[in-house]
């Protein structure tokens, strides 16, 4: 099912609800720091260190927690669109065993620091199957982490009946994932699919026989690169 009412990609930028809390928090407790290193609070950090570090890390994570505001503006009729920012690292055939439990086609989006962490849903569907998983935090890109890190599956059924699973993936600094999805509910390309905190990766298991519309290494950009077409 398409949106009819997509007319223009909107070029929006905001911070997204997952970094208020620890924005606040951490604007608060650099605030405090900051302020008994200039009132003569001994401390081996100067406060004329102290503050521009301090500042260049807070713009870090308002950087971190950017949320932008995108619409695809296209007919979403068997697209698949990118999960997520970052850079494609795995484009195989894979048998996938705790769900289909048969093979599919895998394509993986790394999200490095820098990326915007907000997910979007990579089809229009129904939600089918929403799990999570605890494990290890072992480096995103490493093959095992879409199977021993802690993650999250989501399984959508489009209109036409193709099934397509996104996992999020915990790394190494990333220590919690947010999932939106429900069981039951309509999903659409343009919403939110969830969000990871600090580095991750984004999975997305294709029915064998999709068309791959991207190569490894390529940059995507959530919810405007289209990645693949489902047949």
């Amino acid at each position: 099912m398409a949106h009819l009412n997509k007319i223009k990609k909107i070029k929006k930028i905001r911070l997204h609800q997952e970094g208020t809390h620890i924005l606040i928090t951490s604007a608060i407790l650099l605030i405090l720091i900051n302020a008994g290193l200039y009132w003569g609070i001994p401390c081996k950090v100067p406060f004329y260190i102290c503050a521009p570090v301090s500042i260049m890390l807070y713009l870090l994570m308002i950087n971190f927690f950017r949320c932008p505001i995108r619409l695809f503006g296209n007919d979403t009729e068997k697209i698949v669109v990118a999960p997520a920012d970052g850079k494609i690292v795995v484009i195989e055939e894979t048998d996938e065993h705790e769900y289909f439990h048969d093979k599919r086609l895998m394509i993986s989006i790394f999200m490095g620091i820098t990326n915007v962490h907000a997910n979007w849903y990579p089809v229009d569907g129904t939600i089918r199957h929403v799990s999570h998983q605890n494990g290890q935090y072992m480096k995103a890109w490493l093959p095992k982490a879409s199977t021993d890190n802690e993650r999250s599956t989501i399984v959508i059924e489009t209109p036409e009946g193709h099934t397509v699973m996104a996992r999020q993936i915990a790394g190494a600094v990333a220590r919690r994932i947010v999932t939106y999805a429900e069981v039951g509910e309509d999903c659409f390309i343009d919403e939110h699919m969830g969000f990871i905190k600090f580095g991750s990766r984004v999975d997305v298991y294709l029915p064998i026989g999709t068309e791959v519309c991207v190569k490894m290494g390529q940059r995507t950009v959530g919810n405007q690169t289209i990645i693949a077409k489902l047949k």
